[in-house]
Order: C-alpha cells, then sequence, then structure tokens
C-alpha cells in the first residue's frame, strides 16, 4: 500500500477543512433559502370617524384606545418567486377598496392576483372605509371622512407593500400550530348564560397557526399568526383593534424590533364571551400573544423548499331571483316586513343603482386562494368564513395548514350547508341582503379550494383525522 507524504497529507488536511468550514450547517443552509421583507404603517385616522361593525351605532368615533396599523410580509423563495400578505386592523377589504389596491400593485411591482393577500382582522372598533354603504345614511361631512380614509388606506397600503419588496432580506421560516380557547360558538351558546354553563358547544377551532420569520442570525423579524374569532369584545367609540390589536402589541413588547400581524381566520360564528369590557380584550389579547410565545420557544416546522400560488374567482348563486325594484321600495316602505333600518339603506342603494342602468347580477365573484409555502398549506377565502369551512378544510389537507377567511373581499357572511338549512343570522347575510345563497355554496368553495391546492402540489391526508 502507498503512504501519502506528510506533505501531501497536509494538502488533504486543510482541504478537507475547508470543504466542511464552507459547508452550510442545518440552520446556514436554510437562513439563506428564502428571502423576506417586513413593514408596517399606522392608519390611525385623524379626528373623528364613523366605526366599523356594529348597525346600531348613531355616531362617530370618540378617541383612540390603541393606535390601528396596516403590515405587509413579502416572501420570496429561491427561485425568486413572489407572495405578500397584507393584514389591517379595519372591519374588512371590501370589493371596490381591494381590486383598487390590488389593481395598483400590479401595476406598479408587477403582482397578480395570486401573489397577494388582504386579510382583515374585522376589528369592530376600527375605522370604516366602505364609503358606498353610507351614501344616504350620514351626512356629507362624515361621509367624506369615510371616503378621504379610505383613499388613505389605498394609497399607504401599495406604499407599503412596496417597502416589504425593497428590504427583502435571507430568513429562515417555519411553522407550527399553537392553541388557546377564549372563542365561543355563538350560535349554539348564549351569551348571557355562558358563566353559568357547564359546557360550551361547538364547532370550533381553537388553532393558533404561527409562522416564525428570522433572520439568518437567529433574531426574530416578524410572526405572522391568526385566530377564528369576532373581534367583538368591544363594542364603544374608541378606536382600537379589539383583541388582535392587544395581541399584537404584547408580542412586539415581548419580542423588541420584530412585527407581529396578525390575521383573521374563520371566525365568523365564533365570539370571545365573556366581552364588553377592555379588561377582557386585554386578557383575550394576552392569551393568544401566549399561545404564539410558547409555539415560538418550542420546536417549529422549518420550511423547505419554494413558493407555489394560486387564485381564482367563482360564480356563487343565490337561493332567489334578485329583487325588482318595486320589491325594493316596499322593503324601504315596510311593506314587506322584517328589514332593520341598515338593510333599508342597502335597498336604496340598490335602487340608485338601478336608476343609473345598472343591473342587480345574480351571482357574486367569490374569492378563493391557495398558497404553497414550502410545505406550509394557507387557504385564504373571502367573505365572513364560518368556522366549518377550516374544519372541513383540515379534514381534506390535515390538522397544521392555515385557514384565513376575510381576505380579500368581505362581501357578507358564508355559511355552510348545515347552516344554512338551520337558518339564523349567519344564514341569512349574503350580499343580497333579500335571499340566502344557494345551498351549493359550501361544495363550491371547498372544490374550488381543492382543485387549486392540487395545482400547486398540496396533498389530501388519506384518512379524516377530525371526527365529523
Amino acid at each position: 500500500m502507498k503512504h501519502l507524504s506528510p506533505k501531501s497529507s497536509c494538502f488533504i488536511f486543510f482541504g478537507i477543512a475547508i470543504l466542511l468550514f464552507n459547508y452550510p450547517s442545518y440552520s446556514q443552509k436554510y437562513s439563506g433559502t428564502w428571502k423576506a421583507g417586513v413593514k408596517k404603517v399606522e392608519i390611525t385616522p385623524e379626528g373623528s370617524i364613523w366605526m366599523g361593525g356594529y348597525a346600531a351605532r348613531k355616531k362617530p368615533s370618540e378617541g383612540v384606545r390603541h393606535s390601528v396599523y396596516a403590515k405587509a410580509l413579502a416572501i420570496e423563495d429561491p427561485n425568486g418567486n413572489l407572495a405578500v400578505v397584507v393584514t389591517a386592523d379595519l372591519l374588512a377589504f371590501r370589493k371596490f377598496l381591494s381590486d383598487k389596491i390590488r389593481d395598483q400593485l400590479k401595476a406598479k411591482y408587477g403582482l397578480t392576483r395570486e401573489q397577494i393577500i388582504l386579510n382583515s382582522s374585522h376589528t369592530h372598533t376600527g375605522p370604516e372605509t366602505d364609503h358606498p354603504r353610507f351614501q344616504f345614511q350620514l351626512s356629507k361631512k362624515e361621509h367624506n371622512k369615510i371616503q378621504n380614509f379610505a383613499d388613505r388606506v389605498e394609497r399607504e397600503i401599495v406604499e407599503l407593500v412596496g417597502q416589504a419588496l425593497t428590504s427583502l432580506e435571507p430568513v429562515t421560516l417555519s411553522s407550527e400550530n399553537g392553541l388557546t380557547r377564549f372563542q365561543v360558538n355563538r350560535r349554539n351558546n348564549k351569551e348571557a348564560q355562558i358563566n353559568a354553563q357547564t359546557e360550551l358547544k361547538g364547532p370550533n377551532d381553537y388553532a393558533v397557526p404561527v409562522i416564525k420569520v428570522e433572520d439568518p442570525k437567529g433574531n426574530l423579524k416578524a410572526i405572522l399568526f391568526g385566530y377564528a374569532c369576532h373581534p367583538t369584545v368591544l363594542s364603544d367609540y374608541q378606536i382600537s383593534g379589539d383583541y388582535a390589536g392587544f395581541a399584537q402589541i404584547e408580542l412586539e413588547k415581548l419580542y423588541p424590533g420584530t412585527t407581529a400581524l396578525f390575521f383573521q381566520g374563520a371566525g365568523a360564528d365564533q365570539n370571545p364571551l365573556p366581552r364588553r369590557s377592555v379588561p377582557l380584550a386585554q386578557q383575550y389579547g394576552k392569551e393568544l400573544a401566549a399561545a404564539v410565545e410558547r409555539v415560538l420557544n418550542e420546536d417549529m416546522n422549518v420550511l423547505e423548499g419554494t413558493l407555489s400560488t394560486a387564485y381564482s374567482e367563482i360564480d356563487l348563486t343565490f337561493a332567489k331571483a334578485v329583487p325588482t325594484k318595486s320589491e325594493l321600495e316596499d322593503i324601504i316602505s315596510g311593506v314587506i316586513p322584517g328589514y332593520p333600518d341598515y338593510l333599508k339603506e342597502y335597498a336604496k342603494i340598490w335602487i340608485s343603482r338601478l336608476d343609473k342602468g345598472e343591473k342587480i347580477k345574480d351571482s357574486y365573484p367569490y374569492p378563493v386562494q391557495a398558497w404553497k409555502i414550502g410545505n406550509q398549506a394557507i387557504f385564504a377565502l373571502g367573505g365572513e368564513l364560518l368556522v366549518g369551512y377550516s374544519l372541513e378544510l383540515k379534514k381534506i389537507f390535515g390538522p397544521d395548514i392555515i385557514v384565513m377567511g376575510y381576505s380579500n373581499d368581505v362581501m357578507g357572511y358564508i355559511p355552510t350547508k348545515i347552516v344554512l338549512s338551520e337558518g339564523g343570522y349567519e344564514a341569512n347575510r349574503s350580499p343580497l341582503f333579500t335571499t340566502q345563497w344557494a345551498a351549493s355554496i359550501e361544495d363550491n368553495i371547498l372544490s374550488e379550494a381543492t382543485r387549486l391546492a392540487e395545482s400547486i402540489g398540496i396533498k389530501t391526508v388519506e384518512y379524516p383525522l377530525i371526527a365529523p
């Protein structure tokens, strides 16, 4: 056997050392795989403004409990594929506002609809943006405030996304689900009896999905987290993000320099109970932040691979024909009973559109979206999404998926087949307020979500993981 000379052995030793030195460790290898940029902008209104969320309100805001924000997280995979999620302490992104924002993001940055998620927290103590709704209800002065604020939100979100895109830097992405239980199914539990009940009825989804964004040194850069529950702890006239706002504040205190972004899940039939006090809103915020903190300090699923996105709009139909002008006039006058004042205001809006030659459409373009970030599946669905959709999607794709409601367009409640058959508030609040959605709504949405998921490689599970 031929022996190596000392000189040759020395070269081999140093060669191996150089290779070992340059070969990335597990954490180093994946810290540079992804890039991310995160930015936020305060959108607290200047002065009083009409607030979103409660039709019974009779006056504008009277102060600010805490500042409200829009936040953007941009993600780029190793192949240069981009996606941006925008969260906001707002009641909703209505279609007119969402379309304007997304059109500008396309024109300025080349982002298509499939690359953008606009998610509102659905706080009921945030500023209103839906100025078309209030054109016959408010004074011109108050109506103009809403329109000017909506224009400001549009402008600042477009700028915000641009800033997030220009701040991209290498990161590690990780995901995991936490858990907290202050949501209560409001259809199946009476609020006045909550404190005396020994058992709460469901369905519920207590998951707290978390995506962690770290820089190459392991410093926490951003936390994207969500929960499926109405932010309706508060109902006063002080601007705030409700429990979701307090949760974000708490996390940014716990992790200085980090941006915490809250997204609303499928919480349309879930309320935080008990409620109606500031200490309760703070308590629930701390509970949610504690659930996120626990996840951040445990082992998380490091996301590897690439980014894939898909988006479509499907035509959802209604159970009855669109109303005639005569029927709308009868609703306003009270000849057709059962319509509260705020729905009579909708009737006035429809009549004004008919008078301009517009038609009331017999279907609605409903947004369905799927993302795959490494091995993390995300579904973003429009409207006030009931919890049953989250549970059904988790049966199909597994318990670790993320389901966002209130995304890209909030046009009304999105009930399941069961809720439609049961009736009640959530069943009867379609965008065509004189009728429910058609019974096919759930099948159509789940079918399209499944189709989009399969198109980008999100796999179904072989057996149901959640009991029916």
